[in-house]
């Protein structure tokens, strides 16, 4: 699991410093918009590693 935080932590860094590339938002305001591009990164993630639920089961009609 320590990779896969490692990767979400490196991905949040080049997306955050490319805001501050493109002067979207300024060095000050590195800290709130690191925590909310890291949680946004890491629920992305983490939803799309646990499996979907099974489909319903349908009910097999018998034959006569």
């Amino acid at each position: 699991m320590a990779s896969i935080d490692e990767q979400i932590l490196k991905a949040t860094k080049e997306i955050v410093v490319k805001f501050i590339e493109s002067g979207r938002i300024s060095p000050a305001g590195f800290q709130q918009t690191f925590k909310d591009v890291y949680h946004t990164v890491e629920k992305t993630v983490k939803a799309s590693m646990t499996p979907p639920p099974p489909p319903p089961k349908k009910d097999k009609e018998k034959k006569k």
